[in-house]
């Protein structure tokens, strides 16, 4: 797995020995990028974005980000497991320091809702098998994280079936293999 371009184009990211977290695949990820890019739905602008990585694993998606010039990342992770290894994927990164850490569970912990940062994109990578996205979507709502423009995108094995809180529009939806990528816009 490596970053696919930006800053720090071709540098390797370190995965987890184990199979509990499952690492955003390349060719995924410049997918995703594709689309916020060029997508005529999508009006974001990645040089000023902050962006929030929930369940970041090893910081896949968010050093992509940092690589591309983002204005900065939050990673939330708890898995005890996979934080040395995305902290020493950070740590690897030397001259970049505009991320912070917060090892949270997000579905027990809602302290990290309760902030009065807002976000241009919430990527949002939980395992395959949680069943709270519309919580935590709706927690997202509640405490204001998105800004106007701001976009969700959800990463999910392509047979779940979640359900959104109303006013969420899903924009876009793109299948990999055995997963897919959702784009959601919180409607205003």
């Amino acid at each position: 797995m490596r970053i696919i371009s930006g800053l720090f184009k071709g540098k390797k990211i370190l995965e987890p020995k184990d199979k509990q977290t499952r690492p955003l695949k390349d060719l995924t990820k410049e997918s995703i990028f594709n689309i916020i890019v060029h997508s005529n739905k999508i009006n974001i602008s990645l040089k000023n974005a902050r962006v929030l990585d929930l369940f970041s694993g090893v910081g896949s998606f968010g050093i992509e980000c940092l690589s591309r010039g983002v204005k900065n990342v939050t990673f939330v992770e708890n898995y005890r497991e996979v934080i040395p290894i995305l902290k020493k994927n950070l740590s690897n990164l030397k001259s970049i320091r505009n991320y912070e850490i917060l090892e949270k569970d997000i579905l027990k912990d809602e302290l990290i809702f309760k902030t009065n940062d807002k976000f241009d994109i919430i990527f949002l990578d939980p395992p395959y098998k949680c069943n709270e996205i519309s919580k935590i979507i709706l927690n997202i709502k509640t405490n204001q994280l998105l800004n106007n423009n701001g976009l969700i995108i959800l990463h999910r094995h392509k047979n779940n079936r979640d359900i959104y809180p109303s006013n969420f529009k899903v924009i876009e939806e793109k299948k990999y293999g055995i997963s897919k990528i959702i784009f959601i816009y919180q409607l205003h």
